[in-house]
């Protein structure tokens, strides 16, 4: 095990399988102790098995459905009762729906999972980062970005809904968040950028059906692994080299241009303001 952060706290969410696993596995490797947040008790438990098994190194499981906004505020209580401070926050957990779910709080579940879960967990443990002595958020995208649109007045999907559009809206969201965020941490001690994982074979289309899921399983075999995918989650996290770099977007341990539409800075405000208006932030 490496010592590179040794003494260093982790939150990964989505960490039961896939990206998350690989990214939580490869934090604890280089001595973090990590936080596994996952929705099912069992396999979350197992994950923290594993990396205390394999890693030699300290895990917590914490458990939520994170598409629920009372569930985020409840893990982020218990977060905050275990951890004085938190280095790195890794935001992972997400879906795609073949099928149009709304949420306990009224909203469709891929924009609550993949994107708001994001801005509501990262605020709820602000106190936590900022306790840190330098804190680095990672937010994980995706290229899919670059089909996103924001329907502003179909983000519940009700006039319709197509599964990946929602998806690409969602990841899309991602960037804006990220990038209004980074502007607001500007001269803090923590920073927010956003990455591209690559297209993995993982359980990402487990909720999906029809010609979706059919697709989703003949491109399986030519995707990378979990492994691979997670590199530059890990590399934004912990990298000496990504030391104060605020902001930006990162494909291949790259930082890349992402969309023009997701560098617009009107439209970052926008969805900003909207999405802490649905997640009941007031400040």
């Amino acid at each position: 095990m490496s010592a590179a952060l040794r003494g260093r706290v982790a939150l990964v969410t989505g960490a039961t399988s896939g990206i998350g696993a690989e990214t939580a596995l490869g934090l604890a490797r280089l001595g973090a102790r990590v936080g596994i947040v996952g929705r099912d008790p069992d396999r979350t438990e197992a994950v923290v098995a594993r990396i205390r098994r394999e890693a030699g190194a300290q895990a917590d499981a914490f458990v939520a459905d994170l598409s629920e906004q009372a569930a985020i505020r409840r893990l982020a209580t218990e977060v905050k009762g275990r951890y004085s401070a938190l280095d790195i926050l890794v935001n992972n957990a997400g879906a795609i729906f073949s099928d149009r779910h709304v949420t306990a709080d009224g909203l469709e579940r891929t924009w609550a999972l993949d994107h708001l879960a994001y801005v509501l967990l990262t605020h709820e443990l602000k106190p936590c980062l900022s306790a840190a002595s330098a804190a680095r958020i990672v937010n994980v995208a995706s290229a899919a970005h670059t089909r996103g649109r924001i329907d502003f007045d179909n983000l519940d999907g009700a006039r319709r809904y197509a599964a990946m559009r929602s998806y690409c809206q969602a990841k899309l969201g991602n960037l804006l968040f990220t990038y209004a965020l980074a502007r607001r941490l500007s001269g803090t001690t923590i920073t927010a950028n956003a990455v591209h994982p690559g297209v993995v074979a993982s359980g990402f289309a487990g909720n999906t059906h029809g010609l979706l899921r059919l697709a989703w399983g003949l491109i399986r075999p030519v995707l990378i692994t979990p492994e691979k995918g997670a590199r530059t989650s890990l590399h934004v996290a912990s990298s000496p080299a990504v030391a104060g770099v605020n902001g930006r977007y990162f494909v291949r341990c790259r930082a890349v241009a992402s969309s023009a539409m997701s560098r617009d800075e009107v439209l970052q405000e926008r969805v900003w303001t909207l999405s802490r208006r649905q997640v009941g932030i007031t400040d």
